[in-house]
């Protein structure tokens, strides 16, 4: 009896050991762009039109002075991070959520008309009611991106209880043209009106303020808390929605929590810093590249690599031109051939 119970005990802790091993090393990865992460934030708080040395940018936060350098990286540079790292989360995990949610490895958050309506409401409140301030801009944008997405539910359910993933990224794609279209018409109407909404248009990290930072807080905020949520039923769903729903997973409540930390994380995000894409396009797929496709791992590091790829990206738009290059421009170069490569490899990462 000793022994049999012995030799049962062996391959029981044999798949717990597996298990550890598998974890440990996913850890590692995370650990180290976390550490990678924490670089590319000095980097972005010291790198400028003019350098500071990260010994400096430590200095102004533990032993702030009422010096230049320090007002530098406080009042302009800092909001600036933040914006970076709030930004590369909320596009990052809405990308995630969209390619499980719809089973489609090339949806983005735009696929749901959340980026158009954001889009389509600043064109209205810049032509219509003559708003010229950012920070009053961001709320049209807000509201502009919830319209839109629930537009696109109530388009993709038509009229029912069930969400159907292929109906619903019709609808946002059909959506999105109009909207742009709409958009595009009445910028050429009067394209003075609309000159600072350029850099806007491309995405830019620029001129982000404190005060605009706290106003999208609380909407990528919750958008991330429902994100995580969620996150729990998708591995069900890629099964397919009748073996899901067999498993006891509620397919349809989470699917509408999706959508609603889709809307919150890209609605926020487009109506602070513009349309910038690759984001949440390419992060999901390095994520399940490197880490498999357990949608846990993959959130957790695509709530890590998203902002790291955000804040390199825009300290690089500072380096290779002497005025400043914007981020969505930077980002679309190194998502490129980054999504290239990822389709060229023979065993490309499935949903």
């Amino acid at each position: 009896m000793t022994t049999r119970s012995i030799g049962q005990s062996g391959p029981a802790t044999k798949p717990a050991k597996v298990l550890n091993k598998g974890s440990s090393w996913r850890i590692s990865i995370l650990a180290a762009a976390v550490v990678l992460l924490m670089a590319a934030t000095i980097l972005s708080l010291g790198v400028g039109a003019k350098f500071i040395p990260a010994a400096e940018v430590l200095t102004a936060f533990l032993d702030p002075q009422d010096t230049v350098n320090h007002a530098i990286i406080l009042e302009s540079r800092l909001p600036r991070t933040l914006m970076g790292i709030a930004v590369g989360i909320s596009l990052g995990v809405a990308g995630a959520l969209i390619q499980a949610i719809t089973r489609n490895p090339l949806a983005d958050p735009g696929i749901l008309g959340v980026n158009a309506g954001a889009s389509f409401a600043m064109v209205v409140a810049v032509g219509t009611f003559g708003v010229a301030s950012l920070t009053a801009s961001i709320w049209f944008a807000l509201a502009g991106a919830i319209l839109a997405t629930v537009a696109v539910y109530l388009i993709g359910t038509s009229g029912r209880n069930v969400v159907n993933p292929i109906r619903l990224t019709l609808a946002g794609v059909a959506l999105g043209a109009v909207l742009t279209g709409i958009g595009s018409g009445l910028t050429l109407l009067n394209p003075k009106a609309f000159d600072h909404l350029r850099s806007w248009n491309i995405g830019s990290l620029d001129q982000r303020t404190m005060e605009m930072v706290l106003t999208v807080a609380p909407f990528m905020g919750a958008g991330l808390l429902f994100a995580l949520i969620t996150v729990g039923g998708l591995n069900a769903m890629a099964l397919g929605d009748d073996l899901a729903t067999s498993l006891g997973s509620d397919v349809n409540r989470t699917r509408i929590f999706g959508v609603v930390a889709i809307t919150l994380l890209s609605g926020s995000a487009t109506a602070a810093v513009g349309a910038i894409g690759f984001v949440g396009l390419m992060i999901p797929h390095v994520a399940r590249w490197i880490l498999g496709p357990d949608q846990r791992w993959i959130m957790a590091a695509t709530i890590i690599f998203s902002p790291l790829l955000l804040l390199v990206s825009d300290v690089v738009g500072r380096l290779v031109v002497p005025g400043e290059l914007p981020v969505g421009v930077v980002t679309a170069f190194i998502g490129a051939p980054v999504l290239v490569g990822l389709a060229r490899r023979k065993k490309v990462s499935g949903l």
